[in-house]
């Protein structure tokens, strides 16, 4: 396996961090602790400064098995973290990011109980999150920074009928960000680590001015790939400004603006990673070939030039929020929000590739039909893919309480316009390592259209208190009205196609419209207090979602009829909640219907002709256990506390569907892909003086399959994270804190294959797991 290479400083960051661990990890706990565990006469949570509030934890009184990562937890993570990071420390959730801080958009996946990555809902502070596709969408790692957020708070099968989304089958995931603080403050954080990893955060608040107060934060983040030639460039602001008019009304403004720019590693498939290791890259450098007319990068070897593989995004969030009561008894939110997104994608393109297309378009009148001029190829081709558009939107309500009933009904409403353009474009000489020839020389067009969406959701829930408030029901339904049009060119045969092996204009500029509705979506839930610690809840769920990457589906020129995707979710639970411990346990059943896949379909008119295309191909059914947990023994006198989540999932096929050569692949019974059966997490947090944290965590994702078939298995792995965190070591004058914080990622340096881009009966590829990382980081809040 080929060694990585090492910086004089990166040496350094290791023995410096190596020895802290040493020195600090183990001190004696004969010291007074920092915090001491409540008593059951006063609020009963298990208290510690990384263990979150137990009606966040685990969900006090919600109908749902509903549980939260808090600040206090989120804490502890490394600087710069991925917003998906969050969730590995929640239960049913499998996920698999790239690099220490999982940085890398394509790299990116979770799955929990029978749904993926575009099959669950994100909202950030009432603001519904796009499509989450990484390509054109909206993902919310783009949209936080671990410093700015209050708490991650997940419904992993059964989310509230109120909150706004079109893409969830069940799980939602609510991100809310921190609250202004009463006082000026300003928080510097400086952080380096290995890969040249360095990044810089400050925040600074104004307080309370006569009820007006602001935040605005910029972060700035600059790192190597850690496997690889390429950078990883990340700047981030974001601000919040609210006036309160009284102690009921306010008036709040948020904005994120996000500017990112990185390069591709590469996938690899099983056989690749066994012959070459994890550190499998791109080419650093293209041969020098000498100079003059007669040079012409034919070669398909030069596609592998990293330098052509990046992406760049940059997004802008407004929302502006404003709360009131009506009256005593009648509450009113809205929010209204609009997101702007821009970048471009770079793929290079064989020079062979590109001149069977360039020919066929060349041949069938492209230039003449649509007035768009062609260029011949002279080598690799720089295949560039352009992203854009707008979204806006509004989500508001009202909650209405009287007697023993909280009514709660509402609405949301969204616009999304997104264009995108993908043509090859020449390089002076064809060669990778040149300048784009400007104005462009195309040397053919794929795609170049405008997609439009259009969503209404509303909903209306009743919440009643029962015996003496011990028993509370709740039930309700939404609403979804899901419109698409695609408009443009969709891919190659729009331009030009083959009829017999003759290039022939293709069928030009098509509009594509569709409309996916479902006007009653019930839910019912409750919660009964068995005593003043313990509860049993249940939930029951319908839910109806927008077609998964539904761009992707429809510039297929087949135009696949396909429906919504839906899901029926049950729940039955029980949790405690005592001074030393805090614990949920929940039982579900999912029916995931009308799944969208790739299957083969029979031609019409052809016998024996098959074509593989998108459609609703059947449904997959889910069961298991999900359990969290936080104990504080008393014996340990509040030193040290313990963590745990632990997930059984089974998740198999219902249904069969065609492969690509017309037979059956015998699917029904089948797994999952990506759906391990176990995921445990567990740690060990200690606390020996009052500037010291300490935290081991352990994370085990169980066995899984790559693929449908069930033949390519992913083995299980253990990951180990640690961190040290030292606060109030150094407070002098203005300085109110000085923290230093050393995490490493990985500290066994386990190698394995993690992330995996499933497939139905194909090779799988893969990305492989980080090896051992280290990060040093020191904040000042003033």
């Amino acid at each position: 396996m080929p060694a990585r290479k090492k910086t004089k400083r990166q040496l350094t960051t290791r023995f410096l961090t190596t020895t802290a661990f040493l020195a600090l990890a183990a001190p004696a706990l004969a010291q007074t602790p920092s915090e001491e565990t409540e008593s059951a006469e006063d609020v009963v949570v298990v208290t510690g400064r990384r263990v979150s509030n137990a009606s966040l934890a685990v969900g006090v009184d919600e109908a749902s098995n509903t549980v939260s990562v808090t600040r206090e937890a989120l804490l502890s993570a490394p600087a710069g973290v991925s917003g998906l990071k969050a969730l590995e420390g929640l239960p049913g959730f499998n996920v698999q990011t790239d690099g220490a801080l999982g940085l890398y958009e394509f790299g990116n996946s979770v799955t929990v109980r029978a749904f993926d990555f575009g099959q669950i809902g994100f909202v950030l502070d009432g603001i519904p999150m796009g499509r989450p596709d990484p390509f054109g969408g909206s993902p919310i790692f783009r949209y936080v920074d671990n410093e700015n957020l209050q708490r991650v708070t997940a419904s992993p099968g059964a989310g509230d009928v109120s909150l706004p989304s079109a893409t969830s089958l069940g799980p939602i995931v609510q991100y809310f960000t921190t609250d202004l603080s009463d006082e000026p403050s300003a928080i510097v954080s400086v952080t380096f680590g290995d890969d040249d990893l360095q990044r810089t955060f400050v925040k600074l608040q104004t307080g309370d001015i006569n009820g007006f107060s602001a935040y605005v934060s910029r972060s700035k983040t600059d790192s190597d790939l850690w496997r690889g030639p390429g950078t990883i460039d990340r700047e981030h602001i974001e601000a919040k400004a609210q006036y309160e008019f009284d102690d009921d009304t306010l008036l709040r403004a948020n904005l994120v603006y996000n500017d990112f720019f990185d390069y591709d590693s590469p996938s690899t498939s099983r056989a690749g990673y066994e012959a070459q290791g994890r550190y499998i890259t791109y080419a650093g450098t293209v041969p020098d070939l000498g100079a003059g007319p007669d040079v012409v990068f034919q070669d398909s070897g030069y596609t592998a030039y990293y330098i052509d593989r990046v992406n760049v995004r940059e997004d802008l969030l407004l929302g502006l929020t404003f709360l009131t009561d009506v009256t005593e008894n009648i509450d009113f939110h809205l929010t209204g929000y609009w997101e702007n997104k821009d970048g471009f994608g770079v793929s290079p393109d064989s020079y062979s590739n590109t001149l069977g297309y360039y020919e066929r378009q060349l041949a069938a009148g492209v230039e003449t039909a649509f007035g768009l001029p062609l260029s011949a190829p002279r080598g690799v081709q720089y295949g560039l893919s352009e992203v854009g558009g707008d979204r806006y939107g509004v989500t508001g309500g009202f909650t209405l309480s009287f007697a023993n009933h909280t009514i709660d009904v509402g609405g949301w409403y969204e616009e999304e316009t997104y264009n995108r353009t993908q043509m090859r474009l020449n390089k002076e000489g064809g060669n990778p390592a040149g300048a784009l020839i400007m104005p462009y020389e195309v040397a053919y067009y794929r795609r170049d259209y405008t997609s439009d969406r259009e969503f209404l959701q509303f909903y209306l829930k009743d919440t009643v208190s029962l015996l003496d408030d011990r028993l509370t029901i709740e039930a309700g339904f939404k609403g979804l009205n899901l419109d698409y049009t695609l408009d443009g060119y969709r891919d190659f045969d729009d331009y030009a196609r083959l009829v017999e092996g003759v290039p022939t204009i293709g069928y030009g500029p098509q509009v594509i419209s569709r409309e996916f509705n479902d006007n009653f979506l019930p839910m019912a839930g409750a919660v009964y207090a068995l005593t003043d610690t313990e509860q049993v809840f249940a939930s029951y769920a319908q839910n109806f979602a927008f077609p998964r990457s539904a761009d992707d589906l429809y510039d297929d020129i087949n135009t696949p009829m396909v429906g919504g995707e839906r899901s029926t979710n049950y729940e039955l639970g029980f949790r405690s909640n005592r001074p030393t411990f805090n614990a949920a346990l929940a039982l579900y059943y999912v029916k995931f219907k009308d799944r969208i896949e790739s299957a083969g379909i029979q031609v019409a008119g052809q016998m024996g002709a098959i074509e593989t295309v998108a459609q609703n191909v059947g449904a997959v059914e889910a069961y298991g256990v999900e359990f969290t947990g936080n104990w504080k023994p008393e014996f340990l006198n509040g030193y040290a506390y313990f963590t745990s989540n632990v997930t059984y999932n089974f998740a198999e096929f219902q249904d069969d569907f065609l492969d690509g050569s017309g037979n059956p692949l015998g699917l029904p019974g089948n797994e999952l892909p990506d759906a391990p059966h176990w995921l445990v997490t567990a740690g060990v947090t200690v606390e020996p003086t009052p500037w010291m944290i300490a935290n081991v965590t352990a994370r085990r994702t169980g066995e899984r399959y790559a693929d449908f078939i069930n033949t390519q298995v992913m083995e299980s792995y253990t990951v180990f994270d640690a961190y040290v965190d030292i606060g109030d070591v150094g407070g002098y004058g203005p300085l109110e804190n000085i923290k230093l914080r050393m995490n490493v990622t990985n500290f066994t340096d386990e190698d394995t294959l993690s992330f995996t881009f499933t497939t139905v009966n194909g090779t799988a590829f893969y990305r492989p797991l980080a090896p051992r990382t280290f990060q040093f980081s020191i904040t000042a809040e003033f």
